[in-house]
């Protein structure tokens, strides 16, 4: 199991950002190591295992990929195939089933 180290900010003001482009109510936005929270306490949100698992891996995907190099990518699929069809948020609602493999603690 590797393990990844993260940190969390709360009442984030680029998750703000994030939620009023989302048209959501609460965020949790990676940058980095850094889990953005925005109208979510940090307890809450590591409390619901699907959401931690999702940014879990966004935050695999910038260690994988290199921290420029991966918000360029991302930002380009999102250009070209929009939020939800972008490869790096399928891959990482794939990562909120509890049935993937484990490979994520703090």
């Amino acid at each position: 199991m590797k393990s990844l180290k993260y940190n969390i900010k709360e009442r984030s003001f680029l998750a703000k950002i994030a939620a009023y482009k989302l048209g959501a109510k609460n965020v949790a936005f990676v940058i980095g190591k850094t889990i953005h929270l925005h109208n979510v306490t940090k307890e809450y949100f590591l409390n619901d295992a699907a959401w931690l698992r999702h940014e879990l891996c966004h935050i695999r995907q910038f260690e994988e990929h290199g921290y420029f190099n991966f918000i360029y990518k991302y930002l380009l699929e999102s250009w070209r195939k929009g939020y939800y069809n972008n490869k790096y948020e399928v891959e990482a609602r794939e990562a909120e089933n509890p049935s993937s493999p484990s490979e994520f603690e703090n």
